[in-house]
């Protein structure tokens, strides 16, 4: 679905948006690149004090730091008009930006959660993919997960300072809220937040089109010697098929496919703390 049809009919205060980069920071952030490489089709080059991995409709960049560390997201959005509208938002939600060119984003804004987790918003700047990118198997840089101590206070700042809207809450037997998934466009969602011990990168995510290809996705691993970690199986919050690997950081990295499209009218879905709510079909890694 288009930009353009998701506005249709949208309340005016939320955000119209996509996953465009994620920025990491790894302890070996050449090897890192290089299994990314492997792994996602990645083409990696040296910009730089960065090392840029770029695919058909996915973008990495890793710098040296500590391991399971999202340095930033970024986020494309469809146009200026987008652009100034989430600036206004951010300054009447109490919140501050600063204006930033960043790496595949040109005009763009960058905010920091309650965390310090910056993500940047902007136009993006993608060369055309070569004929050799559009031939790799399909997985668009989807979503990102990080673990806070404090959730509710980054949820805050995604639904009232940018205009993400809360699409499902994960409830534990107390009724506190366990895991948020919050969505910029008709997808499910483009982020999440779940409770831990500490504040960290968990995981991100690339969407395929089907069964079919999570299949030769877990084809692919498998010829790279790369062990599945997780799955296949079915998310209850999204509703989507999955597969997972690690990284040789330990982050998650997750294959989807046939994630759950949400009207702008539907309620927020609860979903009890077990493990058939984060896998319908058998064991669920209840990592919050």
């Amino acid at each position: 679905m288009s930009c353009a049809q998701f506005r249709q009919g949208r309340p005016t205060d939320t955000l119209v948006a996509s996953l465009h980069f994620l920025e990491m920071a790894s302890p070996d952030p050449r090897g890192l690149a290089c299994f990314y490489e492997r792994a996602m089709g990645y083409d990696v080059r040296v910009d730089d004090d960065a090392i840029v991995a770029s695919g058909p409709d996915r973008n990495l960049i890793f710098r040296l730091g500590a391991p399971k560390t999202l340095l930033r997201a970024g986020f494309a959005l469809p146009d200026q008009d987008e652009l100034e509208r989430l600036a206004d938002r951010i300054v009447q939600a109490g919140y501050s930006f600063r204006r930033s060119n960043a790496h595949l984003l040109g005009d763009a804004i960058e905010t920091s959660d309650p965390d310090g987790n910056r993500f940047v918003f902007g136009l993006p700047r993608d060369p055309q993919p070569s004929a050799e990118k559009v031939r790799k198997l399909p997985a668009r840089l989807q979503h990102v997960v990080v673990a806070s101590r404090t959730p509710a206070d980054v949820v805050s700042f995604f639904t009232e300072g940018l205009g993400f809207t809360l699409s499902d809450d994960v409830l534990d037997a107390e009724g506190c809220v366990r895991t948020s998934f919050l969505r910029c466009s008709r997808e499910h969602h483009s982020f999440a937040v779940f409770k831990a011990a500490e504040d960290r990168l968990d995981h991100h995510c690339y969407e395929t089109s089907d069964w079919n290809m999570i299949r030769d996705w877990a084809d692919h691993m498998a010829s790279e010697h790369i062990p599945i970690q997780w799955g296949p199986g079915r998310h209850g919050p999204g509703n989507n098929l999955f597969l997972f690997v690690h990284d040789p950081d330990g982050n998650w990295v997750e294959i989807s496919a046939e994630l759950e499209l949400v009207d702008h009218g539907r309620p927020v879905g609860q979903w009890p703390h077990e493990q058939r709510t984060l896998n319908s079909w058998g064991q669920g890694l209840l990592r919050s």
